[in-house]
């Protein structure tokens, strides 16, 4: 077991630091964040001079030494738009992200479970094939325009509901709304799959010859077996969520680590761009490890693949 873990670590810290390489690597082909700080009148000798005290002056290998290094320490660096370091950035705006990202994730809940249960013990009629239409589209519908139409809904037409910032319970609506549609259809999907396989099962059958009624069978004995591939990849649908909100944050000017990353490639901000990409990927990459460990306990055959 041990080794398992240890091996699943490893692979982690080098999926982190490839991955820390190639964003180094991809931040640079946005642009030189000089040519947007100084006036198009600058001198040559203007360039050199901040490109000498951004660092940008160095080789790539030494440029991404210095960032690795500080890194693993917990310094990101300094913002070149914000001139603040960029931890602060990043710990100020994580909580918004974090909690959008839960609201999303319990509006989803919400939504899944009672649509997954009824596909699966309604297959074949006109409420699975409903459930299927709202996955579908959950799953195909861009979330910018989900987004765009919600606010011209429930904000512009209807007034309802406020368009963007964070102030009341009520500002959290329309974007977790939107965040949340897709994990909607993969949550709902893979419960009424899980639902299908339960009630097909011997327990089940069991538990209905002996006369138990069908709603305690379907929401006590099935759903409760059903429930466990889905809360395994809830977490994974959780971290998805706080990492995966650059448009719906940038739609609804929330100010989370989306709304940033946006503002870094817009301003070819290296240092945010860098530092939340690899902590969002931490993110996941810590998650999935936190999986395959569970994994591993509930199941001793994975231990020895």
């Amino acid at each position: 077991m041990q080794r398992y873990i240890l091996r699943r670590f490893v692979q982690s810290v080098l999926a982190l630091l490839a991955l820390s390489m190639l964003i180094f690597l991809m931040s640079r082909l946005t642009g030189d964040p000089t040519m947007l700080m100084l006036p198009d009148d600058a001198s040559q000798e203007d360039i050199a001079q901040l490109r000498h005290a951004l660092g940008l002056d160095q080789p790539l290998p030494v440029q991404y030494w210095v960032f690795l290094s500080r890194a693993v320490q917990g310094d990101f660096g300094r913002s070149i738009k914000g001139q603040m370091p960029v931890l602060d950035m990043i710990t100020e705006r994580l909580p918004h992200s974090f909690r959008l990202a839960a609201v999303s994730l319990g509006i989803a809940v919400l939504l899944a479970f009672p649509l997954g249960v009824v596909a699966a013990v309604k297959k074949g009629t006109a409420l699975d094939t409903l459930a299927n239409i709202i996955a579908v589209l959950g799953q195909s519908l861009p979330q910018f325009w989900v987004g765009m139409v919600l606010i011209q809904i429930f904000a512009v037409h209807l007034r309802w509901l406020p368009v963007a910032g964070v102030g009341s319970v009520w500002h959290y609506v329309l974007p977790s709304f939107t965040l949340g549609w897709f994990v909607v259809a993969g949550m709902m999907r893979l419960l009424r799959s899980s639902m299908l396989d339960i009630m097909g099962s011997e327990f089940v059958k069991f538990a209905r010859i002996k006369g138990v009624p069908d709603g305690r069978v379907i929401w006590k004995h099935a759903l409760r077996n059903a429930l466990i591939p889905v809360l395994t990849f809830g977490a994974i649908y959780l971290a998805g969520l706080i990492t995966g909100a650059i448009l719906v944050e940038t739609v609804f000017a929330w100010p989370g680590l989306g709304q940033l990353i946006y503002q870094g490639i817009v301003f070819r901000d290296f240092p945010v761009v860098q530092a939340v990409v690899l902590l969002t990927a931490g993110i996941v990459i810590s998650v999935n490890l936190l999986v395959d460990i569970i994994y591993a306990y509930l199941d001793p055959r994975i231990r020895y693949e």
